[in-house]
Order: C-alpha cells, then structure tokens, then sequence
C-alpha cells in the first residue's frame, strides 16, 4: 500500500466500523430513506424499537464519523442522513475497490474526489 492509499485507508477506516454495526446500518439505511427530512429521535426509535440509550450511543458514534447530521428543533432532535459524508466514503470505496483492479474504468469518476 502506498501511502496516500494507508492514509485514505486511516481516515476511512472508523466510518467504516461506525457503519459495521448492523443497529447503525440500520439507522442510516432508515435516515436515507427519510431524506430529506429526517426523523425525529422518537421515530427512529419507534421505526427500530431500540432503547433511548442505546439508540442515543449509535447515533453518536455516527454523528461522530459523519454519517448523520443532527439539528435541534425545539426540544426534539432530528436526525438527517449526512449527504457529505456518506458520499466521500462510497467515492472511496469505489475509488479503491472498483477503478484500482480496473473493474469499472476511471472515466466514471468524473467529479467524485477520494
């Protein structure tokens, strides 16, 4: 690995594990599909049927790394998928997955940045 590959890798490597947990899959795969409004703490946890303190550690951990955005509306939380982050990281992996064994030609990447 060269080293702007292994700094990639670093960067990338803790959104990867935040998203490694199949609670916070299922956290962004929910926010996504509520884009872009979002959802209230109390729906997502309706939606997922997981403990407020649970529920309030996972999505830390991916506000944490970029994967959700919240905002404060009043004395409710709401949570939106990060469009950014979530971006960078697929433009990774398709960067180092896909265009580095030639399985899917650099062309495609046109404006995508890793």
């Amino acid at each position: 690995m060269n080293t702007t590959t292994t700094t990639a890798a670093l960067q990338f490597a803790p959104k990867f594990a935040a998203l490694g947990h199949e609670v916070r899959l299922a956290i962004v795969r929910l926010l996504l599909s509520a884009n872009p409004v979002g959802l209230v703490v109390g729906e997502i946890q309706r939606e997922l049927d997981i403990p407020p303190s649970t529920l309030s550690h996972h999505l830390d951990a991916l506000q944490r790394e970029g994967l959700v955005a919240v905002a404060r509306e009043g004395k409710y939380l709401r949570y939106r998928a990060a469009a950014a982050g979530l971006r960078d990281l697929l433009a990774f992996l398709y960067a180092e997955c896909c265009t580095r064994s030639g399985l899917v030609p650099v062309s495609t990447l046109k404006g995508v940045t890793v």
